[in-house]
This record gives C-alpha cells, sequence and structure tokens, in this order.
C-alpha cells in the first residue's frame, strides 16, 4: 500500500497468482461497474431524461425548465424552485387531475399526465432543484 492510502498496481504482482488474479478481476469488475452505472441509476437518468422532453414539450413556453434561465413569462415560476414553494410529492395529485392554473399571467393551458408521465416529470424536477437563497 502506498503512502495516499491506494494499493500500489504494481504491488499485486508480487501477491501469489490467484490472489493475483482476484485482485485484477476485482478491479476490472468495479472499473466496468463504475462505467455502466447501477440499473436503478440508469432507469432514474432515463426517467429524468423523458421527464426533461415533457417539460420541453408542455412547460418551457412560459417556464425556465434548467437549473439557470429566466422564466418566459416572469409570473410563470422557474421549475428550479418549484421545491420551495410545495412539496414536489404533492404535485403528483395536481398532475394526475390536470393542471388548470398555477400562477398569475397568461391562462395556463389544461393539460393532464399518464402516471408515468407523471413520474418522469417529477424525476426530472429533482434533478433541477435549487437549494433556498441560490
Amino acid at each position: 500500500m502506498g503512502s495516499d492510502g491506494l494499493i500500489d498496481i504494481n504491488a499485486i504482482d508480487a501477491l501469489p497468482l490467484d490472489i493475483s488474479l482476484m485482485v485484477r478481476s476485482l478491479y476490472i469488475a468495479a472499473a466496468v461497474l463504475l462505467a455502466i452505472g447501477s440499473p436503478h441509476a440508469q432507469t432514474l437518468r432515463g426517467a429524468s431524461a423523458r421527464g426533461k422532453k415533457i417539460a420541453e414539450m408542455n412547460c418551457q413556453k412560459c417556464h425556465a425548465i434548467d437549473r439557470v434561465s429566466a422564466s418566459a413569462n416572469p409570473k410563470s415560476p422557474p421549475f428550479r424552485t418549484l421545491s420551495q414553494r410545495y412539496p414536489l410529492d404533492q404535485l403528483e395529485e395536481a398532475l394526475n387531475e390536470g393542471i388548470m392554473v398555477g400562477h398569475d399571467g397568461p391562462e395556463m393551458p389544461f393539460f393532464r399526465l399518464r402516471p408515468p408521465q407523471i413520474a418522469d416529470l417529477l424525476a426530472y424536477l429533482r434533478t433541477i432543484q435549487s437549494r433556498a437563497g441560490k
């Protein structure tokens, strides 16, 4: 082990052959897992990407749907601040019932999302939330 607390890869050659092969196999397996990510993480990334598409198609005309932009309609809250106003889990019911108006300004179009779309949109919203004061 080196002074930095990491295993010196060259020291693996000094190990008995069976242990050396096992350690190398573990390094390779760890590298592969890090590269592909967990199935759960991949599912969340997929849901978030689908949720972003839903926001782009239905919401970005008025709302900022990213972490930095201003809303096109100043009376439409940026999506990154929604969790400061409402628990995101409570939005699930509103989205399921169909949001008719959630803010002042131009009339918000009525639309209703299906449960899988709601889950995807909420997954995306969770990825862009800013903390209060930011």
